[in-house]
């Protein structure tokens, strides 16, 4: 089989399917972010301190990547991705009623364990059901629904919890994850081209090929700086000379669906000219974006990070999607390799990012602004070193891929 093609029933259940998945995930993974000065008050600890409700989860998260990614390639994808959406909004609930803060810590830990299902196997999902001339948009429009998740856990917690505590707002995103989960246990079609792998430990090319180690780097340098940005914000809102209320604050991250727009138009773009031609871009947006906040002026905040909004995603969409169609044509388990990316990725999240809270006392937003642009660089650079490592040719590994994937990833 070929996959399904733009336009088919089975194309829309799998991009609807995904899209409420990636809804559910990213918001139960950021729903503490815009709450990191309430839970700072309430436990009385330090922005520092606060930092580590996520960044924990994203630890938790990275680390079960190494075990769900090649896991998925011996017993499927969408077993994994219902059973992580369900945890997670369960775990998402036993959050709301933790008794004190190291609890809460624990239990945000467990929900980075439960949330890797669906990172880990939904690129290798979209390349083995879609039609190859569909990827990079589909993948686009996945990682759109990421954005719209990420979006709405930032965005649902601020108000809640302005008018009823931290612990209602938890609780109204973890609805919001059960409901993303009936939604895609009705409508995600089983696999219909996965071949299982009874070896499935992680090869040595996933790990040597230079294309897929600088798509690693790219993922935890752009993950690290936009993270940095997204921890220390509300501070900065919520502090002179703004003087924002939590609900006000939080409104910055109606920015999101910019990310959701240019992920998939990059996604549009990429399947026309190659991803090496607009990845760098995207460094390039992400970078400007930080400059345009540091302007003590709210419009300046908000389109900038708008601005670095949309560089971010144009950057995750193309390198998470590239992955497992270059892992494919070099032999390589594309769980395997996704799972390594996503490693790489919250790694960027939990390490990089949590050094905001360091930059913020330190230096506040300016240094805060530095830090990340230090990281924006470091993605441009790989980037810019992508563009001489050579393409694959279709590998042995590859050559029982329909001719039309072939075809259609050779080049890239």
């Amino acid at each position: 089989m070929t996959g399904y093609r733009t336009g088919e029933p089975g194309y829309r259940r799998v991009v609807l399917a995904l899209f409420a998945a990636g809804v559910a995930t990213f918001a139960l993974l950021y729903s503490t972010q815009a709450l990191l000065p309430e839970l700072s008050a309430a436990f009385g600890v330090t922005p520092a301190q606060s930092a580590w409700s996520l960044s924990l989860t994203t630890i938790g998260l990275g680390a079960a990547l190494l075990i769900t990614g090649p896991l998925s390639e011996r017993t499927g994808r969408t077993r994994l991705i219902h059973l992580s959406l369900t945890l997670s909004a369960v775990v998402g609930l036993a959050c709301a009623v933790a008794p004190g803060w190291h609890a809460l810590l624990g239990l945000r830990l467990l929900q980075g364990v439960t949330l890797a299902g669906l990172p880990a196997v939904a690129t290798a999902y979209l390349r083995e059901e879609l039609h190859a001339s569909t990827h990079a948009r589909a993948a686009g429009l996945y990682i759109g629904g990421t954005a719209l998740g990420g979006m709405a856990g930032r965005l649902i917690t601020g108000p809640v919890a302005e008018a009823f505590g931290w612990r209602w707002a938890l609780a109204a995103v973890a609805l919001v994850g059960l409901a993303c989960a009936g939604i895609v246990a009705a409508l995600l079609p089983t696999s219909r081209n996965f071949v299982a792998r009874p070896q499935a430990a992680v090869t040595r090319r996933a790990l040597t090929d230079p294309a897929l180690l600088i798509l690693y780097g790219i993922g935890a340098c752009a993950m690290g700086a936009f993270v940095a940005v997204q921890n220390a914000i509300g501070f900065r809102l919520t502090g002179a000379p703004f003087g924002l209320g939590a609900a006000a604050a939080g409104a910055i991250f109606l920015v999101y669906p910019v990310g959701t727009v240019s992920s998939a138009l990059s996604g549009r773009l990429a399947d026309r000219y190659g991803r090496r031609g607009v990845l760098p871009f995207g460094c390039l947006l992400m970078g400007a974006g930080l400059l345009i906040t540091l302007p003590d002026r709210l419009p300046f905040v908000i389109a900038g990070m708008a601005v670095l909004t949309a560089g971010f995603f144009c950057v995750h969409g193309l390198a998470s999607g590239w992955v497992p169609v270059r892992a494919h044509l070099g032999g390589v388990p594309a769980g395997q390799a996704a799972s390594l990316y996503l490693f790489a990725y919250y790694a960027g999240s939990s390490i990089f990012g949590s050094l905001s809270g360091a930059a913020w006392s330190l230096g506040s937003w300016p240094a805060v602004v530095l830090l990340g642009t230090v990281f924006v660089l470091l993605s441009g650079g790989l980037a810019a070193a992508l563009r001489r490592v050579p393409a694959l040719r279709p590998s042995a590994a590859a050559a029982t891929a329909p001719a039309a994937l072939v075809a259609a990833t050779s080049a890239r």
